[in-house]
């Protein structure tokens, strides 16, 4: 099963506290307290999506964090980047040279467009959207391999 790790699940849920007041700084104890994590995980999360340009942190007293741009300009995928480096399904599709059946697999174009797909799709929600109540949204599961195919350009 496909799934995002916890360190990623918990930027995401940091990050859209943050987003629901974008201008407020707020302090790591205030944010754990908030998001209902562990503040050395919430100190090590701020500190990556910081070095990532996705926050910005004032030292001092009245210090914290807040985004560095604003929610509609942060995609989830930013988010995941910052926490787990270059976005790919396979091993081969982030390294090339990484495995030694790349020149003669069959699959890892499309182990690619599948990546981008993926990766395509989560550029286009954004902190705003996951701030957001998702009421009424109901997943449309679709098992038609023409229609996959199509959207992935596989024939």
């Amino acid at each position: 099963m496909f799934r995002l790790n916890k360190l990623s699940d918990y930027a995401t849920v940091v990050m859209t506290l943050l987003a629901t007041d974008p201008e407020r700084l707020c302090g790591t104890p205030e944010i754990s307290e908030r998001a209902r994590l562990e503040t050395p995980t919430v100190s090590k999360l701020l500190k990556l999506l910081t070095r990532a340009g996705l926050l910005e942190s004032v030292r001092g007293a009245h210090g914290g964090y807040r985004l560095a741009r604003a929610p509609e300009r942060i995609s989830v995928a930013d988010i995941l980047v910052a926490i787990e480096g270059p976005f790919a399904m396979t091993e081969c599709g982030m390294h090339p040279g990484q495995c030694s059946h790349e020149t003669h697999c069959q699959v890892r174009g499309n182990w690619r467009k599948i990546s981008f797909a993926i990766e395509t799709a989560l550029r286009t929600v954004t902190l705003s959207d996951m701030v957001a109540p998702a009421q009424g949204w109901t997943p449309r599961v679709t098992v038609e391999r023409p229609a996959v195919g199509q959207v992935l350009g596989i024939k």
